[in-house]
Parts: C-alpha cells; sequence; structure tokens
C-alpha cells in the first residue's frame, strides 16, 4: 500500500485545520506586519527576459471562453512568445497597482486568498517562435528551457537550457496531452507567503489559489483557441526535482500542457541540482508541519503509480431531486455581454463590499451554466463528472424565492432545501462577515470526502481543493462578465454541514463565493 492510500493524514490534516466559533476565539489571527512576506520570488543572480506586453485581444466574449470545456486538438498549435506571454500575463500577472501611504497594493489577474499570492508558475517549452511582423525575419521567439515566471517584472528568468518537456513526460506516466505540448506552464505553492495570515489552513488555499488561475489560464487557452489540460497525477520528487524547488518551503500543484505538437520531444539533457540563490520571503519563516505532512501525504512516487491513480473512474453520483425545482433560465447569446475575456480579468477584483440589491434569475442561471460546462482535468471525465456539490443560499434574486437551494448540475436545476431569509446565518457561516450576509447569493462548495478519497486516496484531498478553486474562478469571471461582483471566503466548516442538513450529512464544507452588486469604494 502507497503512502497515497493511508488516508488517516487527509482527515488528521481536514479535521485539524477546521474553523469553528470556539476555534477563533481560542486561537485569534495575531498578524506580525514586520514580518510580512514579500508577494513575488526572485532569483538574484538570474537575468530576466521581459515579456511583451502589445496584446492583441482575441475578441472572444467572456461567457463563451469561461464556458468552455477545452479546445479540440486538429492540428499543430503551437503558441508564439506573445501569446504565450497573454496567457501569463491574464492568469498570474500584475494587471494594475495602487500606491498609498504605507506602500504600493498589487492586483494580480486571479483572486487570492488575502492577496497574498502564493502561487508560482513555471514554463517548460521546446523553441517558440515569435509572432510574424512586417518587415521582421526573425522575430525574437523563445529558447526551449526551464522559466521562472516572474510578475513583478513580467518577465521569464531561465532555470536551465534546453529541452527537458520528456522530463514531464516520464514524470505524468506518458501522458498524452503533455507529451504533444509544446508548452507546459506548472503551478507550484509556496507555504510561508500564505501561512503568515492563514497557517496551517494555508494547504486549503493551494487548491483555491491555483484553482483561479487555472480558471483564467484555461478561459484564455479557449479564447486563443489552444487545447489545455490540467494535470493533476505525476511523480512529484521528479517535478519539483526539475524546477530544483526546496521541498520543505515550495512543492509543485499542478501541470497544464498547452499547446499541441505532433512530434513529441527526445531525451531531456540530464537534471542537475540547482542550487540558486533566493531574495528572502521575510527576516524569519514560522514552519507548519501539517501541510507539509499533508502533502507528502497525497504525493505519487513512480509512473506505474501515477498511471494507476490515474486509471480510477471518475465519480458518478447523480441524486434525483425531492423537493420544489427551479429550471435554470441562462441568458442566450443574443443576451451575453459582448466584453472579451481580457476585458473582464482587467476589471476584476474581489468585492469587499455587497448593496443588497437583488440579481435576476437569468444573471444567476448564467454564473451556474457558465461554470458548470465541464473541466479538462485528468481527475475528471468529459461527461461531466465532478467532485463538489453546490449549494446556495439565496438573499435576494428576482424569480427565485430566498431560502437555501442544492444545484443539480447534470439536469440543470435547483432544489429548494428549506424556504426563508437566511441572511443572518449566511452571515454567520461566513465566519460572521458582512460580505456573505449582504451579497444576493452565497454558493458553497460541498464534498463528499469519503468517497473521494476512497477513490483517489489522499491526492484527493488536492484534486477537490483544486476543482473548488476553478469553479470558484469561473464564478468570479462570470459575474464580472455581467458587472457583478464577486468575493471569495472562509467559513465555518462543520456549522455550514449542519445548516444544509439533511441534505449534506456526511459532506465535508471546501469553499465559499457570494455573488451579487459590489459596493465600489471611491
Amino acid at each position: 500500500m502507497s503512502e497515497n492510500d493511508h488516508l488517516d493524514a487527509a482527515w488528521q490534516y481536514h479535521s485539524g485545520t477546521k474553523h469553528s466559533y470556539q476555534s477563533l476565539r481560542m486561537h485569534p489571527h495575531a498578524l506580525d506586519w514586520e514580518n510580512k512576506p514579500l508577494l513575488f520570488k526572485i532569483y538574484p543572480t538570474l537575468e530576466v527576459t521581459r515579456l511583451p506586453r502589445d496584446f492583441q485581444d482575441t475578441g472572444s466574449a467572456a461567457l463563451s471562453a469561461i464556458a468552455a470545456p477545452s479546445t479540440p486538438v486538429q492540428a499543430d498549435t503551437i503558441p508564439d512568445l506573445e501569446t504565450l506571454a497573454q496567457l501569463l500575463f491574464f492568469s498570474a500577472g500584475v494587471i494594475r497597482s495602487k500606491k498609498h501611504p504605507q506602500g504600493e497594493t498589487f492586483f494580480r489577474a486571479a483572486a487570492c486568498t488575502g492577496a497574498l499570492y502564493e502561487i508560482e508558475l513555471y514554463v517548460v517549452c521546446t523553441d517558440l517562435p515569435g509572432r510574424a511582423v512586417p518587415g521582421l525575419k526573425n522575430p525574437p521567439g523563445l529558447a526551449a528551457g526551464v522559466y521562472h515566471f516572474g510578475a513583478a517584472e513580467f518577465g521569464l528568468r531561465q532555470l536551465r537550457s534546453g529541452d527537458f518537456r520528456q522530463a514531464l513526460v516520464d514524470a505524468t506516466g506518458s501522458d498524452s496531452s503533455v507529451a504533444h505540448a509544446p508548452v507546459t506552464i506548472i503551478c507550484t505553492g509556496t507555504y510561508w507567503r500564505n501561512a503568515w495570515k492563514y497557517h496551517s489552513r494555508t494547504y486549503r488555499h493551494f487548491g483555491w489559489d491555483n484553482g483561479t488561475i487555472l480558471a483564467n489560464l484555461l478561459a484564455m487557452s479557449a479564447a486563443s483557441n489552444l487545447p489545455a489540460s490540467i494535470i493533476t497525477a505525476f511523480v512529484d520528487s521528479e517535478v519539483n526535482a526539475l524546477l530544483g524547488l526546496d521541498t520543505k518551503r515550495e512543492v509543485a500543484f499542478s501541470l497544464v500542457p498547452i499547446g499541441h505538437k505532433k512530434a513529441t520531444p527526445s531525451s531531456s539533457p540530464q537534471i542537475a541540482p540547482l542550487e540558486l540563490p533566493l531574495v528572502a520571503y521575510s527576516k524569519t519563516e514560522v514552519d507548519y508541519p501539517a501541510m507539509r505532512k499533508m502533502h507528502e501525504a497525497s504525493s505519487l512516487d513512480s509512473p506505474e503509480e501515477v498511471a494507476a491513480w490515474r486509471g480510477q473512474t471518475p465519480l458518478q453520483q447523480f441524486p434525483s431531486p425531492k423537493g420544489t425545482t427551479t429550471p435554470l433560465q441562462p441568458l442566450d447569446d443574443s443576451g451575453v455581454p459582448p466584453d472579451s475575456i481580457e476585458q473582464v480579468i482587467s476589471r476584476r477584483g474581489s468585492a469587499r463590499k455587497f448593496s443588497r440589491d437583488p440579481i435576476t434569475l437569468p444573471q444567476l442561471s448564467t454564473l451556474l451554466d457558465r461554470a458548470t460546462r465541464g473541466i479538462p482535468a485528468d481527475f475528471l471525465d468529459p461527461l461531466g463528472s465532478h467532485l463538489n456539490d453546490l449549494y446556495l443560499i439565496v438573499n435576494n434574486v428576482q424569480g427565485l424565492a430566498a431560502g437555501a437551494y442544492v444545484y443539480h448540475w447534470e439536469r440543470k436545476l435547483l432544489e429548494l432545501l428549506k424556504p426563508g431569509d437566511f441572511r443572518e446565518k449566511a452571515g454567520y457561516l461566513g465566519l460572521e462577515q458582512q460580505i456573505p450576509a449582504d451579497a444576493a447569493v452565497d454558493v458553497f462548495f460541498l464534498a463528499d470526502l469519503k468517497r473521494i478519497m476512497q477513490r483517489y486516496g489522499n491526492r484527493g484531498y488536492r484534486a477537490v481543493q483544486l476543482e473548488a478553486g476553478i469553479l470558484g474562478g469561473k464564478l468570479y469571471l462570470a459575474a464580472y462578465a455581467q458587472r457583478l461582483g464577486a468575493s471569495g471566503l472562509t467559513f465555518y466548516d462543520d456549522d455550514v454541514i449542519s445548516f444544509f442538513s439533511p441534505h449534506a450529512r456526511g459532506k465535508s464544507a471546501i469553499f465559499l463565493v457570494a455573488l451579487g452588486h459590489s459596493v465600489v469604494r471611491k
């Protein structure tokens, strides 16, 4: 039996990081502002290659790009350097900044817990061309290599020179999408940068914050007509070694092969250890061993274990509704706002205050419909399987009675669990914050962890958190595409389950997104 199959590790971590009314009062947060970590990873001895920023808008309507589950592979589709830059910028780039007396705040393309941006991106690629320009015979491209994406400078630092794609093919058990991808983006999680505020609960945030980035990346890939998928099954030690990570501080979490190249890579150069100096994040770092224990327990150790894990049949469980149902009424193409995905990402934020104004049933229907049309991930199938179930507290939606609901993905129905005004309850469940109380609707992500981990082992815990983050990221984008606001929140775990029971009995709370009309601060 592998380490991934010893499920006590995931249960201990999940139970040990639950929030409750009592736990928050027994262990109140006290932030050491003098020790706040840097928000960027910096290799001081490596030159940065600046990426082009003169993007050409794809013109793809945001709500269409969000909904696209994947782009079919038809022929060689190799992104040029400018397209790669566009994908990186609108997934994890700094889209704007604001100076204030205490310094400068950077706003990134995707939402992140505490705006701490603990997810780092790396690029593994073959030679990429530059974009053809009239009068320029050989536009500059990007040489094959392994790169770190520097969001602060909007550039790449080369960690290794040469084509190392075969190393990823080996690490993923010869996954075909990786084998034929000219570019694979690797997402990692940096423990301390988020744990400074959220302590051991940070490992949950790896999935949430990686997921919102992936929602953007999938939408941008679809808008650019590039096939893309999410790979969570890989030999952890091999990917970490390729990137030269100090695994006590940073670990690989997901891979995204992008594009298609008929020819597969040849053998990779030798992977020598990387001992590159880094700028320290803080004067001191506090270690939270529970996170590393959880990650190690969910690691896969060989290509054979990867192949066996990926071969597990995705979960399928579609219970029939028993109560009053309301079918979704999503906007058709003629009623969809025309803003491009780039325009929507550029203005996206996290609402810090909601008005109590209503949204409409078509707006809510469009949010749910576009977010749940499928995710091209190796732990799901293309027929709509999912790990998370969506439960709603509806506060103010025109055409839908206030109350608690569960969403039936496959039937596109909302089932009423109990009617009533639950604004104050929503605020309490969302850690006694005003945001979920004022929102028009709150979407809670719940999952049957017992079934998931019986099927996928401890690594299923990574997958369920990641899926929640992707779905949450899609809800974010779908909200801002309709000129609404969104905010991701944490919660009192067991109280959420209690509120939605008996329907939710036996499940676990995973994530929460509040939606509605945001109050814009002047």
